[in-house]
Parts: structure tokens; C-alpha cells; sequence
């Protein structure tokens, strides 16, 4: 509850003559004072929120950004703060200049950032780190402003009618607050799934700028000049200009930079509740590209290399029933159909819009083979640590006397085809965690095989994978294929130049009761390159950069 006002002890002379006129009353003004508050507060959260998201996407790790992002804007909120107090003499004007930078710099952020990313990104050198600065740019600047506002709505306050600082104090945080709550809220629910994070941050600097505006030049006039008056009026119609034309080009703009990213043969692109997804090529003769959040999942030049390398080895043994986890494109269950004896293949994909899209367009259908036309193929939409939580345990089935461990609940084979370990989504599905709730689905002489990442660029995560497995009670047989050179980064660095592109990826393949052999399947279907000559070759090429001593990753202290 927001306090009558109570007159102020006293004390030093205030920074203003006498209280300021008002063309209302004293309580509708302060009213008035104190929803600007909460407007702002809520602006200024959304813009942290949608710095954070935005960085996320487009840098990765999303741990780290947000902790850059906050631990940033905190700190310039702090000098904000103190270069304001030079400013309460003119509190109006300068409150007012301040909600017009806001509004521009917040509003724009978004696109900034993304065009930076987007036309510097792949310049490499130096422009490599581009994103990175202009977040931390943008986080500095945003702080400044949103810091200057409480000393200066603090003063305006006090102009009104002056009551002492504990009272004002705790009114003025107190709608600021509840306006954060509205800001958080706001961005994951409305302004994100509905306009999007360009659209979104461009009506929050509107509303900011309207706000602010509003206040200064309506409640406040009478304490500005003439020509400050003008300034103003002209600072916002000129801020709320920009970010409206902003706003009417922003699908042009998207566009444009997508192409920007992706090149000119973008055929689909989708923003689900989980990611974006693009296609690209997959006709007249183009190779077919996937994007997933804008990562390279799958590469119509080399994707049979990864997907045989991945299958191939697991499928040496009984593989009647078959547990992909991840690979809504059909690629991997492909593979596990070529192989005779497979009865059943349980297809478990986060994103439903990828695996409609592999049953769908045309190129990618034709691509995985129309796996999902075949009646032994079954897809259950669940992220994959929720789908294996959920599976019956053995111990849990023998505690119950009236049924027996039913081997039909149990895999031969589980694939584990999911995004980069590095990716802070995706950290939970390579710790120690997921590793035991897979060895908890696996028939008695079951494999599982996990892509683990790029082994010669990033060893240290593929061996923490594979030092993960063994933890949770598998043998392991590492092992990896080279491919990958796209030039686009498949990892958690979307930033990272093409120079830096993974050139391998890794494999650990496991099993419980003893070191799984690393061989092809002699009744097997031969792979198009993958050869058991170079699969032992590249095991031991994997062997050779082997870190010992690595830590393990869990729920709650992952290590990658």
C-alpha cells in the first residue's frame, strides 16, 4: 500500500524554490508521478529480459550472457544513479531527455544487435566479437538511464508536495517494483510469442517514450522554459517516428538479415515455442541446409557421414527396438531402418513444427527417406530427459508383485541425437542425471551412443562427456569422423568465425555390462564412407586427445 504523504523532518533547504504547479491536484499528480514509475520500471526490465534472450540466441550460453548483461547494467544503474544528482536542479528536463534516450536506445537495441550480428558476423577477426561488444555497450548505456530515473522521479516527487525520504522512498520503489513484476512477466508470455523480440523491444521504447513524455510536458510544463518545451516535444516525435518506422520495416528488416545469415535460399522459416528453424536449399540441385536456432543441424552435403557414423556402430547386436532421442529430421531413424530386424523405432523430438516439417517439405521428406510414412516408426513429442524420467524402472516394476519386468519396455539401441553439449538448454542432457535415466531404458546387452561435440576443436567437452557416461555406470568406446566444414557454427558460439567451425564430430558409444565392441553390423547394410578400417582409425585418432582427470557434469554443477 503506497502511504499518505507526511510533511518532511527537518532539514537542508530543498533544490527547488517552492513546490511546482501543478495543472491538477497534489494527489492525482503524485498518482500520476508514481504510474510513470511503474511504466518505466516495467520498460526498463523487458529491455534487460530482451537483451538477455536476444544475446542468447544469437552468442549462445545463455548463462553467461545474462550474467554480463545484469552484472553491467546493475553497475552503470549505480553511476547512473550519481551523475543524476548533478541534474536534480533542472529534475523535469532532464527526466524527460532521459525516458527519450531510454525509449530510443531500449527500443532499438534489439535491431541493432541483430544487424550487427547478422551483416558482421561472418567477417571474422576482430568482427567476430562485434555482438559482444554492442551488448555490453547496450548494457552500459541502459543502465546509465534507467539508473538517472529514481534520483530524478525522486526530486519530481518531492516538487510535488515534500514528505520525508523514508515515506517517498518507500512509495517510489514500491511501484517500481510491482512494475518490474508486470516488465517480467510481459516479456515471456506477451510481447515474446506474440511480436516478437524486434517487434516487441520497439513498442516497449514507444511506451516508454509516451510515458515519460507525457509526465514532463503535460503534469510538469510549468517548470520548463519555453524552448526546453519545444525540445522536448520535438526530441519525442522524433524518437516515436524512428521506432514506428522501425516498426513498419521490421519484417523487411528480419528478412534481410536472415538472408544476410543464411544466404539467399531461405524456403522456410519458422519461430516455434521452442526455436527458430530454417530450411534452406533442397531444390534445383541446391544441398539442403537445416538451422535450428541458428546452428547447423543438418548439412545435405555431408549429413550421411554424421548420421552412419552415429547409427552404424550402435546397431552391432540385438536392435529389434530402437530409442532415438532428439532427431526430429528423420535422419537417424533412416539409418536405424536400413538395418533388417527392426520392429519398433520411438522417435522423441522437443519441437513438433521440426518433425512436421520433416514429414512435409518435400526435400527434407525425400532427404530421411519418408521414415515417418513407416507404421514402425512412433513420435512422441517430450524433451528427452522428461521421456526417460517417466519411463518405469526395473526396480520399480519388480516391487510390484503382480507384474514382472517387462522386457518389451526396455531398448536395444537409445540415440541420443541431440543439440551441442556446450549449449546451456542442452547442459541437462549430458549429465550424470540423464546418463543413469538412459542406462535405466537399456535392455540387458543395450547400447546407447551419444554424440558428444566436435572432438579437435573443443576436447575438453567431449571428454567430460564421455567421462560423464562412465560415471553413471557405462563402459565407454569413444570414437569420431571427420566432416562438418560447413562454415557455420553447429556449437554453442554462433558468433564464432567459419575458421572456427567444428571439422569433426565425436561419438561415445556405451554400454552396462561391459566395453561395447566399436563394429559395423556384418549383417548390416554397408555405409555409403564409413568403413571398419577407418572407424578404428578414428578411434584411435579420438584416443589419442584423450584428457584424463575430468570432472563430472550433473543437474547442479554442469561442466561444459
Amino acid at each position: 500500500m503506497i502511504e499518505p504523504h507526511a510533511p518532511a523532518p527537518p532539514g537542508s533547504a530543498p533544490t527547488w524554490a517552492g513546490p511546482a504547479r501543478l495543472p491538477v491536484r497534489p494527489g492525482t499528480g503524485r498518482f500520476f508521478v508514481l504510474a510513470c514509475v511503474f511504466v518505466c520500471a516495467a520498460c526498463g526490465l523487458v529491455y534487460e529480459l530482451e537483451l538477455v534472450a536476444l544475446a542468447s540466441y544469437l552468442i549462445g550460453d545463455s548463462v553467461t550472457q545474462a550474467s554480463v548483461v545484469l552484472s553491467v547494467m546493475v553497475f552503470a544503474m549505480g553511476i547512473g544513479s550519481l551523475a543524476a544528482k548533478r541534474l536534480r536542479r533542472l529534475a523535469a528536463a532532464a527526466f524527460g531527455a532521459v525516458e527519450a534516450a531510454l525509449a530510443l536506445v531500449g527500443g532499438c537495441s534489439a535491431m541493432a544487435l541483430y544487424a550487427v550480428f547478422a551483416w558482421t558476423g561472418a567477417w571474422g577477426g576482430l568482427w567476430a566479437g562485434g555482438p559482444r561488444c554492442l551488448l555490453v555497450a547496450f548494457s552500459l548505456a541502459i543502465g546509465l538511464l534507467i539508473g538517472a530515473e529514481v534520483p530524478l522521479l525522486m526530486e519530481l516527487i518531492q516538487r510535488i508536495r515534500r514528505q520525508d525520504a523514508g515515506g517517498a522512498v518507500a512509495d517510489l520503489f514500491a511501484a517500481d517494483y510491482v512494475g518490474a513484476l508486470v516488465g517480467g512477466l510481459a516479456f515471456p508470455f506477451l510481447l515474446l510469442p506474440f511480436l516478437g523480440q524486434l517487434t516487441g523491444a520497439l513498442l516497449t521504447g514507444t511506451v516508454n517514450a509516451i510515458a515519460g513524455g507525457v509526465l514532463v510536458l503535460c503534469l510538469f510544463r510549468r517548470d520548463l522554459t519555453r524552448r526546453a518545451r519545444w525540445l522536448l516535444l520535438l526530441a519525442n516525435v522524433a524518437v516515436l517516428a524512428i521506432l514506428a518506422t522501425a516498426a513498419v520495416l521490421v519484417d523487411d528488416f528480419e528478412r534481410a538479415a536472415r538472408h544476410a545469415v543464411y544466404g539467399e535460399d531461405v524456403r522456410v522459416a519458422l519461430l516455434t515455442d521452442v526455436q527458430e528453424v530454417v530450411l534452406t536449399g533442397g531444390t534445383d540441385g541446391r544441398p539442403l541446409d537445416l538451422f535450428l536456432d541458428g546452428r547447423l543441424r543438418v548439412s545435405g552435403r555431408d549429413e550421411y557421414r554424421y548420421h552412419e557414423a552415429l547409427v552404424h556402430p550402435a546397431m552391432n547386436g540385438p536392435h529389434a527396438r530402437v530409442l532415438v532421442l532428439g532427431g526430429g529430421d528423420g535422419l537417424a531413424a533412416r539409418e536405424v531402418l536400413r538395418h533388417p530386424g527392426v520392429r519398433r523405432v520411438d522417435v522423441v523430438e522437443l519441437d513438433e513444427a521440426v518433425v512436421r516439417l520433416a514429414r512435409q517439405d518435400p526435400a527434407l521428406a525425400a532427404l530421411n527417406g519418408h521414415v515417418y510414412g513407416d507404421a514402425r516408426v512412433h513420435v512422441t513429442t517430450a524433451d528427452a530427459f522428461g521421456r526417460l524420467r517417466g519411463a518405469p524402472s526395473q526396480k520399480s516394476q519388480k516391487s510390484q508383485k503382480s507384474q514382472k519386468p517387462k522386457k518389451s519396455e526396455r531398448y536395444d539401441v537409445v540415440i541420443a541425437d541431440l543439440p551441442d553439449p556446450g549449449i546451456t538448454a542442452s547442459t541437462k542432457l549430458y549429465s550424470q542425471e540423464f546418463y543413469g535415466l538412459a542406462r535405466r531404458v537399456l535392455a540387458a546387452d543395450g547400447r546407447l551412443v551419444v554424440h558428444a561435440g566436435p572432438v579437435s576443436s573443443r576436447p575438453r567437452v567431449f571428454w567430460t562427456v564421455e567421462t560423464t557416461i562412465r560415471a553413471a555406470g557405462l563402459h565407454t568406446a569413444p570414437y569420431r569422423v571427420g566432416g562438418g566444414d560447413s562454415g557455420f557454427a553447429a556449437g554453442p558460439d554462433r558468433s564464432a568465425d567459419g575458421s572456427r567451425a567444428a571439422h569433426d564430430w565425436g561419438f561415445v558409444l556405451a554400454a552396462s555390462g561391459e566395453r561395447p565392441p566399436l563394429r559395423l553390423d556384418p549383417a548390416g547394410p554397408p555405409p555409403r564412407t564409413l568403413t571398419q578400417t577407418s572407424l578404428t582409425a578414428d578411434a584411435r585418432a579420438a584416443a589419442a586427445l584423450r584428457i584424463r582427470g575430468l570432472p563430472v557434469s550433473t543437474l547442479v554443477h554442469p561442466r561444459y
